[in-house]
């Protein structure tokens, strides 16, 4: 009877025990996500051949190692040579709240020439670092220059090279010497051969997405990238080609080139900090790389000082920015889109990516990309089409 009752007892620990298993939440090992922000970043490349993997079109050379060359803004540079053929533009502070700077991308087509080309600023090295591009510039800034001779990028300086050339600078009323220098299609080749630099992409790239049939674009919209006068820049949106026209300063923006129209498919407008580089500011405090070790005295504190001089936007470099992300708008298809971008600032090699408020990383129409980063405080106005 006593075995019985022990038996019993065993049986019912074993249902309650089960019980207990049956009805308990179960322990889970998978680290719980947040469904509410898409994780879509891609690592690798996302188009397959033969586009490129900034613009998305097709093109016999959509393999092909980036080329990106320092331009400028100045009214005595324009119009510029080599835009139209750009898979993707790059314009940010040169000085804070006043002139600009671009970057030139260009792989499906490499222009006849480009030029004006000016002198290097680190945040355009960080920029073309981070689309796996060959840099081309015309000497640079101190702080540039410091970060190159440390051979971070491959590069050509034409201040040192014989790869560039000017035009004739003296015969032209409006332009200035150190406007003038430019480069060669087949002297930026040439230079890449010789300097055994490799001639395939290691970049990602962009995702993109099919154009807006012609009855889902709206009839017009304009956009003003409010920079300082006369850097200011505004887009036209046109249904039939589903591009904007560029204005800049008032003037259509036209190739030196070609006298094409610049109208890309994509205009970014990403906004971002810029200061002045001043000696006063303790950058080792805050985690950051000084710009003014191995700056020497004279150039520091002394009667020929820098302070002052150059600007830094924190677009994300790996040496002096404390940010390394912001907000952000998209136009495409005629419509706005609003976001945010990202460059991880402790990789030199980090990719420029763009996201919707959802996460996800945006998706481009096909063709070229125009990037214009705005400090805070200054316009961005979009005018929808009525």
């Amino acid at each position: 009877m006593a075995k019985q009752k022990i038996i019993i007892a065993i049986i019912a620990i074993a249902i309650v025990a089960g019980g207990f298993y049956l009805f308990k939440k179960p322990k889970s090992n998978v680290k719980q996500i947040d469904l509410n922000v898409k994780q879509t970043t891609n690592t690798g490349p996302i188009n397959t051949g033969p586009v490129s993997p900034i613009s998305g079109l097709s093109c016999d050379n959509w393999n092909r190692r980036p080329v990106a060359v320092m331009q400028p803004s100045d009214i005595q540079a324009r119009p510029a040579a080599g835009f139209s053929e750009a898979d993707m533009v790059i314009e940010l502070p040169a000085y804070t709240s006043s002139n600009t700077r671009l970057l030139g991308v260009y792989i499906c087509n490499i222009p006849k020439e480009v030029g004006a080309i000016r002198s290097a600023r680190h945040d355009h090295i960080a920029l073309a670092g981070g689309l796996d591009a060959f840099f081309v510039h015309w000497g640079g800034s101190h702080f540039a220059l410091d970060l190159l001779n440390k051979n971070i990028i491959d590069r050509i300086d034409c201040m040192t090279t014989s790869y560039c050339d000017r035009w004739n600078w003296q015969s032209d009323p409006v332009m200035r010497k150190e406007d003038s220098g430019h480069i060669t299609k087949e002297k930026i080749l040439e230079a890449m051969k010789n300097l055994n630099i490799r001639m395939e992409s290691n970049f990602s790239g962009y995702a993109h997405q099919e154009e807006a049939p012609m009855d889902q674009r709206p009839n017009g919209g304009k956009l003003r990238v409010a920079f300082a006068k006369p850097y200011d820049a505004e887009y036209e949106y046109d249904k039939n080609s589903n591009s904007y026209l560029r204005t800049w300063g008032e003037k259509n923006d036209t190739d030196r080139n070609n006298n094409q129209r610049l109208s890309p498919k994509n205009v970014v407008v990403m906004f971002a900090k810029s200061e002045q580089i001043v000696n006063s500011k303790d950058y080792k405090a805050l985690g950051l790389q000084s710009p003014w070790e191995g700056v020497e005295a004279i150039k520091n504190t002394g009667k020929e000082s820098i302070s002052g001089r150059y600007n830094n936007v924190e677009i994300g470099d790996p040496w002096y920015d404390e940010s390394d992300s912001g907000p952000a708008k998209y136009y495409f298809n005629g419509k706005e889109v609003e976001g945010t971008w990202k460059k991880d600032k402790a990789k030199l090699e980090s990719k420029l990516t763009f996201y919707d408020n959802s996460g996800s990383e945006i998706k481009f129409v096909p063709g070229q990309i125009w990037v214009e980063i705005l400090e805070p405080g200054q316009t961005l106005r979009w005018e929808p089409a009525l």
